[in-house]
């Protein structure tokens, strides 16, 4: 039973009961969480989704890669919530899957594309970020919806330096995936200085609309104080911000206050979205963004 000496708390059941361990019953009535198929783990012991890509490691054979967001987990980097399915690439004369709360998906693999771990296959940097563009196609949603997310993807692979541009652009170079097309136009709108999803969404947004703006511009008073805009169009002193949740904490709405009146009394205009607006209305940023524009200075 040499993978359960993973000190993560997984077991497989057959392998527990085949071994004495547990009975059937012990496994079904006891105290124990099943994660997927024929794998648990105690049920004190919290779930989170690197913890379920390693449940899947239980299950996969040998030659599966792990994948996509599933990879960026392992190597550090939340693009994935518990609930989502583990990602795997497999060739297609492989036999695997399909299989509950998994993502298999049959596809060329060179040797190149992956290294060992925990019994099975990881993907390398430039195979990971190309599985996490892939998976945006608009089977199920827009195209312009796919692509922002895509981007957004990839702006926290790069800013998280887990793979290099110059990587992802060779792994992009000759290929002819289904969506390899989406995976392309995503590359060439990435920007590693984003530093949140949903800035990247508006960036992606104003782009394709005609206004790309700057990311992380920094502006300094002349009192010596310095505030970095997330997005910014400098001629026309405007300033697009997304405000998470965070800021609504403690005294963090009175510090924004401070800072956006620092910023308007050198002729910055600032627009402000919450997660409502890139959920409900994500292009209202266009038309603000113009009506400014016309407006002087």
């Amino acid at each position: 039973m040499d993978r359960l000496e993973l000190g993560s708390g997984l077991f497989r059941g057959s392998e527990a009961i085949g071994e004495g361990a547990l009975t059937s019953r012990q496994l079904s009535c006891g105290p124990f969480r099943r994660v997927l198929r024929n794998v648990y783990m105690p049920a004190n012991e919290p779930l989170d989704y690197l913890t379920k890509c390693r449940a899947a490691a239980l299950i996969a054979p040998s030659n599966a890669v792990l994948t996509g967001r599933s990879a960026a987990a392992v190597r550090g980097l939340d693009l994935a919530v518990t609930t989502d399915p583990v990602e795997f690439v497999v060739r297609e004369r492989d036999r695997f899957g399909p299989v509950r709360e998994l993502r298999i998906r049959r596809t060329t693999l060179n040797p190149g594309d992956y290294e060992p771990w925990q019994g099975i296959q990881l993907a390398t940097p430039g195979r990971m970020a190309l599985d996490v563009l892939l998976r945006h196609t608009p089977r199920t949603q827009a195209k312009r919806r796919c692509l922002r997310t895509a981007v957004a993807d990839l702006d926290c692979l790069l800013r998280a330096g887990l793979v290099r541009e110059e990587v992802v652009a060779a792994t992009l170079r000759g290929r002819r995936d289904r969506g390899i097309g989406l995976a392309r136009e995503a590359f060439e709108l990435a920007d590693a200085r984003a530093e949140s999803r949903p800035e990247s969404e508006y960036r992606v947004i104003l782009t394709l609309a005609g206004y790309p703006p700057e990311p992380q511009v920094v502006v300094s008073c002349p009192d010596g104080f310095e505030a970095r805009l997330d997005l910014a169009y400098r001629d026309h002193r405007i300033a697009v911000e997304y405000d998470g949740e965070w800021h609504e904490n403690d005294d963090q709405p009175a510090r924004d206050q401070a800072r956006r009146a620092r910023l308007a009394a050198l002729g910055w205009r600032i627009l402000v979205y919450r997660a409502r607006d890139l959920r409900d209305t994500p292009d209202q940023v266009i038309e603000d963004v113009r009506d400014l524009m016309n407006q002087p200075g």
